[in-house]
This record gives C-alpha cells, structure tokens and sequence, in this order.
C-alpha cells in the first residue's frame, strides 16, 4: 500500500512541475507578443 503512495506521489509531482513548465512558456509567448515579437521555435524574435 506504501508503494501506491510513493508512486501517486512521483506521478503527481511529474504532472504539476509539466503544468508549471507549460503555464510558464505560454506565458512567455503572451509577453512576447505583446511587446511586439515573433514567437518561433521556443524564442521571442523581432523586436
């Protein structure tokens, strides 16, 4: 039963810090839009 824990626990640690990684890049392509650049292949182009 201990194992269940331990694994549920990794697994939902995996899922958060994927949603933290995916809530922060969506971020960064509002900024950048907003300050008037290009979003292409992971980095803010243009100005």
């Amino acid at each position: 039963m201990i194992i269940f824990r331990l694994l549920r626990l990794v697994i939902l640690l995996a899922a958060s810090f994927v949603a933290g990684i995916l809530f922060e890049r969506y971020h960064q392509r509002e900024t950048c839009a907003q300050n008037g650049g290009q979003w292409a292949s992971g980095y803010c182009v243009g100005k």
